[in-house]
């Protein structure tokens, strides 16, 4: 009776997944946007404390904003002379001026926090992702230090994809291709940062049914015992939740082994076949502006339109975006989705990004240009490359919804079929947890998520409020069965 009770507690809650970020007292906004973060956390504490008459909403968005500045204080960890040995490696002679042209230049990340310069901790390894020229000197040196070649063998995601295009030709089907995975998935909560006797709360991500592509879905064991399934439909961001009683001097873990099925899917696209799109308005809530990630922004939109130019073909209009982002926008390790207040407005601003970031600016333009999209996320599965990953769907008559990789991109191979593989199809090897981002999990979060944008790592909370990512540690393994 008690979980049903909490359950329906739970449904009644209205949680924030995204701030709306423009409540937040001008006075205290300044502060914060010049770094004084100690100083803004205190008054909107004082703010909170002493004036009864802000509203419940405006309440929460200021709890939220203490706690998100927390959050880019453990993203920014690094300083001068933290950074600078790695960098040194790979470019002795770097100096000052070096590290302001690249901060500059978005290819070094860095904020002020509270009067100190502080950078993003994965800054120096991705100052080689981002700056094409930082990128050659490390090439160049690891070329230098490597006794010899290393031999690729084993699985390579251009030999499978290859292979799968050849499979496509000759059997005439979407679907084919089958993997079958087994999957063990653990959460584990730190000891003692919950008190003994204290309710943990736990969602973990679950396979969504989709028919011929993710399919065969069977729970083999969980613990705890007891469970609650989010439905298939009516959530699109799919969980499995769990609690248990939390034990002094003791982590609590949460697990789930289950089994499932995907298939490759494979289709040659015929641009003259693309027609005007019939139903706009069942396409609508897939091209408009969705605040606070998809906004029509003056410099989005000049930019889409100097990307699409004067093609009017839908499919051909997002193949050139898909393929400015593969050319403009690197890859790198980000910042935790919820301490960013736009992601594709940011992705534009500092050229650069990780997929989910790449995604939401892909998205964006597209739907500037009047193509629908949708996003779409959980985790590849590629042997040696499994990961969380974030991608979208693309709509186009005749031939419906299509899968778009923005961050796998234009693939290195001579194949045609294979370079542009990633822009209308996918392959076997993905578990898809997420149709949309920024929906409500089941049963309801009583506190404000960790991962405000997607839904892959889990979310953990108590009556004492969220639990985030420093207070926990996730892990999946992979079975590749027959």
């Amino acid at each position: 009776m008690r979980i049903i009770f909490i359950v329906f507690l739970f449904l009644i809650i209205t949680v924030i997944h995204n701030p709306v970020w423009s409540k937040i007292p001008a006075e205290i906004q300044r502060l914060i946007d010049t770094g004084e973060f100690s100083a803004a956390q205190k008054l909107l504490r004082f703010e909170i404390a002493t004036n009864s008459a802000i509203s419940d909403d405006i309440r929460l968005e200021m709890e939220f904003e203490i706690e998100r500045l927390d959050r880019i204080k453990l993203d920014f960890t690094q300083t001068r002379n933290d950074i600078i040995p790695y960098i040194q490696q790979f470019i002795p002679e770097v100096s000052s001026n070096d590290l302001t042209q690249w901060e500059n230049e978005k290819s070094l990340e860095a904020m002020r926090i509270d009067g100190e310069k502080k950078y993003f901790k994965y800054a120096p390894n991705n100052l080689f992702r981002i700056n094409k020229l930082a990128n050659a000197r490390k090439i160049a040196v690891e070329k230098l230090t490597q006794q010899q070649p290393l031999e690729q063998t084993g699985f390579t995601y251009e030999k499978y994809l290859a292979d799968i295009v050849a499979e496509a030709k000759d059997s005439k089907k979407l679907y084919f291709s089958p993997k079958k995975f087994r999957i063990t998935y653990t959460l584990t909560v730190k000891p003692d940062v919950v008190p003994s006797d204290k309710v943990i709360r736990c969602w973990l991500p679950f396979p969504r049914e989709i028919d011929e592509l993710q399919t065969g879905i069977k729970i083999i064991t969980t613990d705890p015992d007891f469970y609650l399934l989010a439905g298939n439909q009516n959530f699109l961001q799919r969980t499995i939740y769990f609690e248990k009683k939390a034990i002094r001097g003791t982590s609590t873990q949460f697990k789930l082994v289950f089994e499932m099925v995907r298939q490759a899917r494979y289709e040659v696209i015929e641009p003259d076949r693309i027609k005007t799109y019939q139903n706009l308005e069942k396409m609508s809530p897939y091209l408009v502006e969705r605040p606070p990630h998809i906004v029509f922004t003056d410099d989005l939109r000049k930019l889409a339109e100097s990307i699409v130019g004067l093609e009017k073909n839908p499919y051909l209009k997002a193949k050139k975006i898909f393929k400015w982002v593969d050319n403009n926008i690197p890859w790198a390790s980000a910042r935790e989705y919820s301490t960013i207040e736009n992601l594709s407005h940011y992705a534009f601003e500092n050229k650069h990004g990780d997929c989910g970031i790449q995604t939401m600016l892909f998205m964006t333009l597209c739907r500037i240009a009047g193509i629908p999209t949708k996003w779409q996320s959980g985790f590849t599965l590629e042997p040696n490359g499994e990961n969380m990953h974030d991608w979208a769907e693309m709509y186009f008559e005749p031939y419906g919804w299509l899968p778009v990789d923005a961050s796998y991109g234009i693939r290195n191979s001579k194949i045609e079929a294979v370079q542009w593989f990633c822009f209308g199809n996918t392959d076997a090897y993905r578990w898809i947890v997420n149709d949309d981002y920024s929906q409500s999990l089941f049963p309801a979060k009583m506190f404000p998520r960790s991962e405000t944008i997607d839904f892959q790592r889990g979310e953990v909370e108590w009556e004492g409020g969220n639990l985030y990512f420093d207070k926990w540690n996730w892990n999946f393994e992979i079975e590749y069965l027959k």
